[in-house]
């Protein structure tokens, strides 16, 4: 879990080139005093007034997979947070729990700028005015955190709260049920976080990354957030890149950067990809012939897909791609909360289906089964478990079609097996 030196960079402004390292200029595992030296200082108390109507002119999105606009979680709580009927002073948690096995942006980033995430969080609580904070994460992340907390004052009341290593423990009403309680499963969703959350208050539930761009937000200001990246995404993201590639690790990118492009800064050559896994476990399968697409949520969703939480995982003309589906949709059907009968049952029932699949032991019908299957769960779960894992198994269908007609007739064209 590295960040690769070969930072990509984008041209503009005339011939300038502008570099990207900007959530970790300070270097690896800075002190408190090398932060400020890099970043400058920044007093939440003085930009709280003017942090909403900075954070909507930055365009600003939640990286921590849904991708809701930062500055509108924001403003909610901060409605919610006025109302006495839902509980009055607000909660912030900066969610850093990767439950997701191929996604270490959030951990390489606490490890090596947490003092940019503390400065996010702190910004955030002071516009909600409240200094309920918590810091989310597991527990090797929140050892940096431990150590860049005790080096100053204005971060002494946050909390730091370690999060299970299980795949769900990183949804936003996993993380407040186990600050809470000890339970690090998803809540019903009978009302926003932002309303009701943590013991009922109005809680604003942010990843990491997130309140990192956020605090450098706070200091900069929109505009120097939008000087780099596309209009449409603004800014930078991370990305964590794995598999068949040629340096694996994690990359700070423009935002818009095309998909072949952060591969080719990864070492990977384009001609030798079968696919790529584009948002992680519960992400969307893009074929070998779909690498020039933007890397932003508008770009991706031409293709069917999203960034998620910038996970890409890329498996090469060697490897089947119906095995590698089938090894992740058992382990999700693992991973479940226990709370529903699409995750208790149907997840189960589709990896059996895909491992069938995958063995080359699935009669012809049940191809039509499985993509049954995978409706049949959607939108019916406790939390998005179960439709992240049927999105996997209907992309896999749809990239690796050649394949499931090769695997019906019992061979495999691949070499070799993930």
């Amino acid at each position: 879990m590295t960040i690769l030196e070969e930072t990509p960079r984008v041209r503009q402004q005339g011939d300038a080139a502008v570099s990207l390292n900007r959530l970790f200029a300070a270097g690896a595992s800075a002190d408190y005093a090398t932060h400020l030296r890099v970043h400058g200082d920044v007093d939440p108390r003085a930009v709280a007034p003017g942090l909403l109507h900075e954070l909507e002119r930055s365009g600003l999105t939640g990286r921590g997979g849904a991708g809701f606009a930062a500055w509108r979680k924001l403003a909610a709580t901060a409605t919610a947070s006025g109302e006495r009927s839902f509980g009055g002073s607000a909660t912030v948690i900066a969610n850093g729990a990767e439950g997701e096995p191929r996604s270490w942006k959030d951990a390489v980033l606490l490890t090596n700028a947490p003092h940019l995430v503390i400065d996010g969080l702190l910004a955030a609580g002071a516009a909600l005015g409240t200094s309920r904070l918590y810091v989310y994460a597991s527990a090797k992340g929140l050892d940096s955190v431990r150590a860049a907390v005790a080096e100053r004052r204005d971060a002494r009341g946050i909390t730091l709260m370690a999060a299970p290593d299980t795949f769900i423990s990183g949804e936003a009403s996993a993380a407040v049920n186990s600050i809470e309680n000890d339970d690090a499963r998803p809540r019903d969703h009978i009302r926003r976080l932002s309303e009701s959350g943590l013991r009922k208050r109005p809680t604003l539930v942010h990843n990491v990354e997130t309140l990192a761009h956020l605090g450098l937000i706070a200091r900069h200001g929109a505009d120097w957030f939008r000087s780099v990246g596309s209009t449409r995404d603004p800014g930078t993201r991370l990305v964590t890149v794995s598999g068949d590639v040629g340096r694996e690790g994690v990359l700070e990118i423009a935002g818009g950067m095309p998909l072949a492009d952060i591969l080719a800064a990864a070492g990977v050559d384009r001609n030798g990809v079968s696919a790529v896994l584009v948002g992680g476990y519960h992400g969307t399968w893009l074929r070998g012939s779909q690498l020039d697409v933007p890397f932003s949520t508008t770009g991706l969703a031409s293709v069917g897909a999203q960034p998620g939480a910038g996970v890409i995982i890329v498996i090469g003309r060697h490897r089947c791609g119906l095995a590698a589906t089938a090894e992740i949709v058992e382990y999700l059907a693992g991973e479940s909360a226990g709370q529903c009968g699409p995750c208790m049952f149907g997840l189960p029932a589709l990896a059996e289906r895909m491992s069938a699949l995958a063995a080359g032991r699935m009669r012809r019908d049940g191809v039509a089964d499985a993509a049954r299957l995978a409706d049949s769960v959607t939108g019916r779960g406790a939390c998005h478990h179960p439709d992240g894992t049927a999105r996997l198994v209907q992309s896999a269908l749809v990239a690796f079609h050649d394949d499931v007609t090769a695997h019906l007739s019992g061979r495999c064209t691949r070499a070799a097996r993930v």
